[in-house]
């Protein structure tokens, strides 16, 4: 394959490439791109598949994998929709709306369309938000909006009877959050609130690994490195306790690169050290990219390590 797209709202995944197998169907070395929906049956044979590879396909073909966090993102005039799942963050509905001044002469039109905005958000939730699977729903954002969004849900819930507001309000929870934008997402899920409520779910334990990684940084930076030099010659030494990387490098284009980082994964677990498999469709996935996509904490301090960084730095 020369290209893979992976459609997420509409679950489809298209892969395009140059035909090299003589078939009735496709000329030999024509293009052809093929549309992988959840429907439609497929085969994929692979001479070697690697542990992580048949780990990441059993945990997709598990129905308690699925995304089992809903959080709306809101702020005046606009809102997401987002589901949080084992592997990835949707964004299912974005709501825009074009407020006027809330004073003078135009806050009677700022209220008409303030209760517009609020009723699109409530119908994006029913449209995206399945309760039988979402274990939690956060409304969050800056100021009251949260509170105001919350109060208007009951109130329809109560006058249209929308059995499935009425029937999950343990679930729906508040946060606080700089704006409704996407970036405020590791905003949310660092609210202890919000992770008391999820504190079983793989993005939850992505987000406290990362932190124990900076905590440790802070604390004692003799035990915590990041970047593929540092973190396999920790490993060489038997001192990865717990070993964090990126989904990115363990897909690598390049057979030797991806050979050598599914090595490391299972090595760590054979040692006996943790490993989180971090996902660059979660906010702290992309975090941990930012720092070259892998890092470690230590059973015990290298500071002739912590050295020998210096030491290239000058």
């Amino acid at each position: 394959a020369e290209t893979v797209d992976f459609d997420a709202v509409g679950e489809e995944l298209r892969i395009r490439g140059k035909n090299i197998t003589e078939n009735d169907f496709v000329k030999m070395g024509a293009y052809h791109t093929i549309e992988i929906t959840p429907t439609r049956p497929v085969q994929i044979g692979k001479a070697h598949w690697d542990v992580v590879h048949l780990e990441l396909i059993e945990e997709a073909c598990n129905p308690a994998a699925r995304a089992d966090l809903a959080i709306v993102l809101i702020q005046e005039g606009l809102a997401h929709v987002c589901l949080v799942g084992g592997t990835c963050t949707f964004t299912q509905a974005k709501v825009e709306a074009n407020l006027p001044r809330k004073r003078g002469a135009a806050l009677a039109g700022w209220e008409k369309a303030i209760t517009k905005f609020k009723e699109n958000v409530l119908e994006a939730i029913l449209r995206c938000v399945d309760f039988e699977v979402v274990r939690c729903l956060v409304l969050a954002g800056p100021g009251f909006i949260t509170t105001e969004l919350q109060v208007y849900m009951n109130q329809e819930a109560s006058k249209r009877d929308l059995r499935p507001i009425l029937e999950n309000r343990s679930k729906i929870l508040l946060a606080n959050t700089s704006s409704g934008h996407k970036s405020a997402l590791k905003e949310v899920l660092e609210a202890p609130n919000v992770m008391n409520q999820i504190k079983d779910t793989k993005a939850a334990a992505e987000v406290r690994v990362l932190g124990d990684f900076y905590s440790m940084m802070a604390k004692d930076s003799s035990r915590a490195f990041y970047g593929p030099k540092d973190v396999l010659v920790a490993h060489e030494s038997s001192a990865v306790h717990t070993l964090l990387i990126t989904d990115s490098l363990l897909r690598s284009s390049d057979v030797k690169t991806r050979a050598k980082w599914v090595s490391l994964v299972e090595s760590v677990r054979g040692a006996n050290g943790a490993v989180h498999i971090f996902s660059t469709m979660h906010v702290s996935g992309q975090q941990l990219e930012q720092l070259t996509g892998v890092a470690a904490i230590l059973r015990f301090p290298m500071p002739d390590l912590e050295e020998s960084d210096e030491d290239d730095e000058d």
